[in-house]
């Protein structure tokens, strides 16, 4: 009897110990599967980028689709005079060898945002109360509806006056400012189309008063033609070329290209000045030009 009571306790307990090794066994089991249920539960875990991804961000692409195109249109005589008056019968828009049919036309003074963007380069410092008297009689053109914003640049480009209505405020801006340190033209332009994401008005343009060279920007040629074709701003440009010699610097041999590349590349044009008195007429010129455009839509 002792020997079958102690087997029977020693059956007990090894039957016991059986019950707390399934237990055991069966809860390291949950601990294990739980985790991977929660995961399943809340979703696949989210990737952590690497150093490198974060360093480099991959931009984000954003397709839209475009229902209408509006095409600025000057039309000028053979002498240069603006020409008024014109109808939508007038016009023909061909694109890729196909006439399109022209949906949109006005021919009417609307009003414009206007970006002046100044150079205030040591280059410009015997030139620049002229090229102040130009911007200044550009600024007499505007109408009430229009808007300006203006920019100046040397060593860097300073938004100096965001969008405003009154010329009286940006001409004491611009008296305040004098000529000196390097030229960062591409930088401007840069700021100034980044700029015109305020505007008010769909009918936008730049104005760079600059004599062309650029010696000093952080972007370069190309970031701000990308920036320009994507933009939908018209640039016009007085390019101011009076002591261009024989002596000239590189920047400002390669000035006049590159104002004019920027400028055809967005339908407005640039003027080239060699006298620097002709600026005024040439900025009243520009102010007319703009309001006397032909806006043409098609889809």
């Amino acid at each position: 009897m002792p020997w079958k009571a102690a087997a029977g306790v020693a059956v007990k307990k090894r039957a016991v110990h059986l019950r707390i090794s399934l237990f055991l066994v069966f809860t390291c089991a949950c601990c294990l599967l739980l985790p991977a249920f929660g995961q399943n539960q809340q979703g696949p875990k989210k990737k952590v980028p690497t150093k490198e991804e974060q360093r480099n961000p991959q931009p984000k692409t954003f397709r839209v689709p475009v229902n209408i195109v509006l095409v600025a249109a000057t039309v000028v005589d053979p002498y240069n005079r603006l020409v008024t008056g014109l109808e939508r019968d007038n016009f023909q828009i061909v694109e890729d060898g196909v006439e399109q049919e022209v949906e949109y036309f006005s021919g009417e003074d609307v009003p414009v945002s206007i970006g002046v963007i100044f150079d205030m380069s040591g280059s410009m410092s015997d030139k620049v109360n002229k090229a102040r008297q130009s911007a200044m009689q550009f600024f007499r053109t505007a109408n009430p509806q229009d808007e300006f914003f203006l920019v100046s640049f040397n060593d860097r480009a300073e938004l100096v006056s965001h969008f405003t209505s009154s010329v009286e405020d940006l001409q004491t801006r611009l008296m305040y400012t004098t000529a000196h340190g390097r030229t960062a033209l591409l930088d401007a332009v840069y700021l100034g189309l980044s700029q015109m994401k305020n505007a008010h008005n769909s009918k936008r343009a730049l104005l760079i008063i600059s004599d062309g060279g650029d010696n000093h920007s952080r972007y370069s040629e190309t970031d701000v033609r990308n920036f320009v074709k994507e933009a939908d701003v018209q640039i016009y440009a007085m390019g101011i070329y009076e002591q261009i010699g024989y002596r000239a610097t590189q920047e400002e041999q390669e000035g006049p290209s590159m104002l004019s590349e920027l400028s055809n590349l967005t339908g407005g044009r640039v003027f080239n000045v060699d006298n620097i008195s002709e600026l005024p007429d040439i900025a009243t010129k520009i102010g007319m030009e703009l309001r006397n455009q032909y806006v043409l839509g098609y889809h």
